[in-house]
């Protein structure tokens, strides 16, 4: 990958967790919509698998997924996933597609082959080729508001 590419991606997603930081809790806003906190925070805290192989990307998703109500579990390769993932209660797995060592396809291949019901997401700047064993994908350009929606859509889904 290009460093501006890389740098541009940063700065989106930096971008994207300043917004989501300053709108929650100050004035209970996302995107400017009167969506009230509520809608998006889970009534228990529901726990998320993050799988990020880049520490920064990793803490800047963790950041944005915590300040909206879940509990995220972080790992940083295929082996830490595949254990958390084996021994903690996750209502859903959003993993990056282009891990070292494998691809975010691959490892839900393997995932499912642990807890079948658990949700899936992708979460890649290029759709992957596949999507076989993969419950949804969010491109990394979404909007924090809709990204969160559909996060939040895919754990009520697993939860009902």
């Amino acid at each position: 990958m290009a460093p501006n590419t890389l740098g541009s991606m940063t700065y989106s997603f930096s971008r994207m967790y300043e917004r989501v930081a300053s709108r929650i809790g100050l004035n209970g806003l996302i995107k400017g919509k009167a969506l009230p906190l509520l809608s998006l925070k889970p009534d228990i805290k529901a726990s998320i698998l993050c799988i990020e192989d880049n520490a920064m990307y990793l803490g800047l998703r963790k950041a944005v997924l915590e300040e909206a109500g879940y509990t995220v579990l972080a790992a940083a390769n295929e082996t830490e996933a595949l254990q958390v993932l084996s021994e903690a209660p996750v209502c859903l797995v959003l993993s990056d597609h282009m891990l070292r060592g494998t691809t975010g396809t691959e490892l839900a291949r393997r995932m499912k082959e642990i807890k079948r019901d658990v949700p899936i997401i992708v979460y890649s700047g290029k759709v992957p080729e596949s999507l076989r064993y993969v419950d949804g994908f969010i491109h990394r350009n979404e909007p924090v508001s809709d990204f969160l929606s559909l996060i939040h859509d895919f754990v009520k889904r697993y939860r009902e």
